[in-house]
């Protein structure tokens, strides 16, 4: 019977000083960048580190310095919607170019459920990431509960109307709103309609919020079809019901790109021509815009700029710095196309 092969022995720190001639306590200084090192010994420690095949054992590191040199990203949405949706994408990327330029790691975790929650509580009591990046959160959230409860250094991307004291980045969702509806309006539309998305949440029911401000007495609440999620299947269904209950509809905001997708599509199913029948706009400016046909109009939304600042914000929290409490708010133009 063959035997296993032997695992291969880990370097240490005393591999590394005999190998350069030097003292262990020399070594750590150049490997944690702690005091002074001459330049002769650090070029011979930095050789011998490369001979030796050193690796710095990171969990022992950890328990020494108190940080994981990781960040969570918290995404509260179901994991279909994680992979369809580009703006959650732009959102990680965004916050990963921040944190890998301050060699942090991002630690993506998805909650879906109740299990989830539990999960994701866990192991954030572990200590295994010095900080959050929460996407989607809605109001009494548990696990923004658990995040104040262990005081971890946090930054939101949008404002759930309970999130106290913690830092947070966002767009003026309502006003943003409120802007392109008028734009539909000034198009000449009469009957103008929403599929209001997500209203569990800050963004979904702002943009609302901004769609009814636009209207003034003209708004009529039976033109408002509510959705679950920002989805294209939600933006789908949502249109058909509303085509079913008001036909003569001739504008719609979809309160997302994605929801403004299936909207098309079941105005297509219906025969209704875009833009000569029914004006349509959507918010975030994703891939799905330029995918649509017509190409959407929509609110540009800077997706991968919030991710950053959400990163960067919670990055200077783990140095010591106080949360942003009065936010951080980007600017959202309205891109104008072809669906209107």
């Amino acid at each position: 019977m063959t035997s296993p092969p032997s695992r291969r022995r880990r370097a240490t720190v005393h591999d590394v000083a005999t190998e350069a001639g030097v003292s262990r306590g020399t070594v750590g200084r150049v490997i944690n960048g702690d005091g002074y090192v001459s330049a002769t010994a650090r070029e011979a420690i930095e050789a011998a580190i490369k001979r030796v095949g050193y690796v710095p054992n990171t969990a022992a590191r950890t328990l020494v310095m108190q940080r994981s040199q990781a960040v969570g990203f918290i995404v509260h949405e179901p994991h279909s919607l994680f992979l369809e949706d580009p703006n959650i994408g732009e959102i990680l990327l965004g916050a990963n170019t921040a944190l890998s330029a301050s060699d942090y790691q991002m630690v993506c975790l998805i909650v879906d459920s109740d299990r989830d929650t539990e999960r994701v509580a866990r192991y954030l009591s572990g200590g295994f990431v010095d900080g959050v990046i929460i996407v989607s959160a809605r109001q009494d959230d548990p696990i923004t509960r658990v995040v104040e409860r262990l005081s971890l250094p946090a930054a939101f991307v949008g404002h759930p109307p309970d999130l106290g004291t913690a830092a947070f980045v966002g767009i003026d969702n309502r006003g943003s709103a409120r802007t392109i509806t008028s734009r539909l309006l000034e198009t000449g539309r009469s009957r103008v309609g929403m599929i209001a998305a997500a209203l569990d949440r800050d963004s979904g029911a702002d943009r609302l919020a901004g769609f009814t401000e636009a209207l003034g007495d003209g708004f009529d609440p039976s033109l408002v079809e509510r959705v679950p999620l920002y989805s294209y299947g939600a933006g789908l269904e949502g249109m058909r019901a509303l085509l079913a209950r008001e036909p003569l509809v001739d504008g719609v905001f979809a309160a997302s790109d994605a929801v403004a997708a299936g909207a098309l599509e079941a105005l297509r199913e219906a025969g209704r021509s875009v833009p000569e029948d029914v004006g349509v706009v959507g918010f975030d400016d994703s891939a799905w815009a330029t995918r649509c046909q017509p190409p959407l109009s929509t609110v540009h939304q800077p997706a991968a700029g919030l991710g950053q600042r959400a990163a960067e914000s919670v990055l200077r929290q783990v140095a010591g710095s106080e949360p942003e409490v009065d936010g951080i708010v980007l600017e959202t133009p309205v891109v104008w196309r072809g669906s209107a």
